[in-house]
């Protein structure tokens, strides 16, 4: 009922989709192209450093801040060459980031810009579940994108994901309602972050992202809803949100951690950006 699935596609093809939404005609998909496209989103989880993000040498985005989800995006399949730089540094500066990027054909992915277990900056990219689930029901996703060591999510106290470790997500379909959710040291009943209340509609992909860095006592809670998935086929698609919901941690757990194992959290390259709404 449940799937851990690590990086799935390109690294960097969410940066590349956030650039490209702003593009124009030419890079981005409009409604008149009939070239083939996929649906991208962004989600920006590094704390601490405010980029701007050039496409083929052109500034497209500036000034990005961390803790937002953009909503999907349709975007021509194609290659990129995206870099990102600090804040008002680039172009004639070093970028703190550079990769080549592709866009797959017919992909719903998110792409996570955020610090690896042991504190680096990386961009990880996850294959959204758009499948169908039954009347009554919704699927709650969870991605461990924090520097921190493995977790245990639980939903109403009672665990529903156990071990889970950076850069892997976990998913099931469960009850539709509100959920009341936290996460806690993986085999402990510690709390590292939240609790906080999730609200899982019918037929909708609850995506929550553990993001931040336990050294610096930054962690927090994002989620990201994706809807269209009821079985009914008359259902209207309900596309997507980039509604960032931020729960910092509420416990000094984490801080005794970061003590014991010494790990150090390096500032990386930040992703972000409102993108226009997903078409139903």
């Amino acid at each position: 009922m449940t799937s851990r699935t690590p990086l799935l596609l390109g690294a960097s093809a969410g940066a590349c989709a956030l650039a490209l939404t702003v593009a124009g005609p030419s890079m981005a998909a409009t409604a008149a192209d009939d070239e083939a496209t996929g649906m991208v989103s962004v989600f920006h989880g590094v704390p601490g450093l405010t980029v701007d993000v050039y496409a083929n040498g052109d500034r497209l985005l500036g000034d990005f801040k961390p803790g937002t989800v953009t909503k999907p995006q349709a975007l021509d399949a194609g290659t990129y060459e995206i870099q990102l730089f600090k804040a008002g540094e680039g172009p004639d500066g070093t970028p703190a980031l550079e990769k080549k990027v592709e866009v797959p054909e017919g992909a719903d992915a998110t792409i996570a810009a955020h610090l690896s277990a042991d504190g680096k900056p990386q961009l990880t990219t996850f294959v959204n579940d758009t499948s169908k689930v039954d009347a009554g029901k919704a699927r709650l996703t969870v991605r461990h994108v924090a520097a921190a060591p493995a977790v245990d999510v639980r939903a109403g106290g009672e665990p529903v994901f156990k071990g889970l470790t950076n850069p892997n997500q976990e998913s099931t379909v469960v009850d539709a309602g509100t959920v009341n959710a936290d996460v806690t040291l993986a085999g402990t009943d510690t709390v590292a972050i939240g609790p906080a209340d999730l609200n899982l509609k019918e037929g909708s992909d609850n995506i929550v992202y553990a993001w931040g860095s336990a050294d610096d006592k930054n962690l927090a809670l994002a989620t990201q809803t994706l809807g269209g998935m009821e079985s009914s086929p008359n259902a209207v698609h309900a596309g997507g949100t980039g509604a960032a919901a931020v729960t910092p941690n509420s416990s000094d757990a984490w801080l005794a951690w970061a003590a014991v194992t010494g790990l150090v959290t390096l500032t990386g390259v930040q992703v972000a950006r409102r993108v226009s709404d997903r078409r139903g």
